[in-house]
């Protein structure tokens, strides 16, 4: 009976090979067991963390100087609730070129009138209709980083003809 031999004894070499592999196992996976909870952090992972209050809006109406050049400006009072739809934009009943006079806004660029090839056009061009694209309500917190940004006449540069 041959197959009888198959299911003897393990020698002494594979007994202590067999014991070393189980230690092994045993050792690496209490290391990944402490590896992850080092990822996850003392918190539980599913735990729900309060978000942080919404900063407050600057709505004083001031034009605030641009951090860097062509940086669209930004916009100076509440927009909330303002429709920015396909059909309606509200920014334009009061920074259109024709109703700039009676509410008094600054009007928008006549860039925002032409269209890609430099054409012209009697209304707003459709790549610049949605306004909140570029230009962004100023919350009242904290720069994230640091501006660096100096103008040109910081670094003591003088403009063409004034010499």
């Amino acid at each position: 009976m041959r197959s009888q031999g198959r299911f003897r004894r393990l020698s002494g070499s594979r007994q202590l090979a067999t014991v070393f592999g189980l230690v092994v196992l045993c050792a690496s996976s209490a290391a990944i067991a402490q590896m992850i909870s080092e990822l996850t952090g003392p918190v539980p992972p599913m735990r729900p963390i309060p978000a942080p209050p919404i900063p407050k809006w600057v709505t004083n109406d001031v034009r605030v100087m641009r951090a860097f050049p062509d940086q669209p400006p930004v916009i100076p009072h509440s927009i909330e609730g303002y429709q920015l739809t396909v059909n309606t934009n509200r920014c334009l009943s009061c920074h259109k070129r024709e109703f700039t006079v009676g509410s008094g806004a600054p009007m928008i660029s006549v860039t925002h009138y032409m269209t890609r090839d430099g054409q012209m056009l009697a209304d707003v061009a459709p790549r610049r209709y949605f306004c909140t694209a570029c230009h962004v309500p100023q919350a009242d917190v904290v720069p994230l980083v640091k501006n660096t940004f100096r103008d040109m006449s910081e670094l003591g540069f003088k403009p063409t003809g004034s010499e």
